[in-house]
């Protein structure tokens, strides 16, 4: 019994201590990977083409979530407004529960799951097929060149797609909702009333922080990829892992922030 007590304090203590050294590393990697995205020579053309990668074959995905996220926010709270008589109410409630919360949250998922996850999977294999090593061979900076344009493309996309999910899912949920019955003028009246410009600036705000949360995982992940084939798959397996929890605590973090400075 207690040499079984021993092995689990001694594993739970190598677990906490490897978690710590990931974390650790991935701390120095951004540390020396951060300044290069202000340093000179700015690579246009690979930035556009990342933002094309990363932004715009990504909105589609982003529409179709929004239209449905809109659509089913009308349908669950007409009904718990229905009871109290206060349909019209329904305009600002979901004005602002999309635009500070499910608008950010939901591209930031639908970038990490299609985005982020080629990325690792994309550096992972230049990785492991020793790409990489021949960029530096050439005395190419390696991270300047590949990971900054990915990292600055995804953060200025991540804004971008979150007020093209704001438009999208509100349309789609006033359609529904006059559908349902609710009075059209009286449901954009609360909007109007209501609704602060910074409803809609603090998911674009957590949209940027997001975009490099995501994005510097990922790359990250896909740059110390190792282990052939099966390394590649793990690191992309890790990498939507680690992102999709880091834009959770982010996320509340934020959250608690714009709450403490009322904004």
């Amino acid at each position: 019994m207690f040499e079984s007590f021993l092995f689990s304090v001694g594993r739970s203590f190598y677990a906490i201590t490897e978690l710590n050294k990931k974390i650790g590393a991935f701390f120095i990697f951004q540390a020396r990977l951060f300044p290069l995205l202000f340093s000179r020579p700015f690579r246009g053309s690979l930035f556009i083409k990342q933002l094309e990668t990363i932004g715009a074959n990504s909105l589609l995905v982003v529409v179709m979530t929004a239209v449905f996220t809109g659509m089913v926010m009308s349908i669950q709270l007409y009904g718990a407004f229905h009871q109290f008589g206060a349909e019209s109410m329904m305009g600002y409630a979901i004005f602002l529960a999309i635009g500070r919360e499910l608008g950010p949250v939901f591209t930031a998922l639908m970038l990490i799951s299609r985005a982020a996850s080629a990325m690792a999977a994309e550096l992972g294999t230049m990785r492991v097929t020793e790409q990489i090593d021949a960029i530096e061979a050439l005395s190419v900076n390696s991270r300047a060149y590949l990971l900054t344009p990915r990292i600055l493309a995804t953060i200025v996309a991540a804004p971008i797609l979150i007020a093209a999910f704001d438009l999208v899912a509100n349309v789609g949920a006033y359609l529904l909702a006059v559908e349902l019955g609710v009075n059209e003028n009286a449901y954009m009246r609360t909007i109007v009333s209501f609704a602060r410009l910074s409803d809609f600036l603090q998911g674009c705000v957590k949209g940027l922080v997001f975009g490099y949360l995501i994005s510097a995982i990922a790359a990250y992940v896909g740059f110390n990829a190792s282990g052939g084939a099966k390394g590649v798959g793990l690191a992309t397996t890790q990498a939507v892992v680690s992102a999709s929890v880091a834009l959770f605590l982010a996320n509340y973090f934020l959250s608690s922030l714009f709450l403490a400075l009322d904004w």
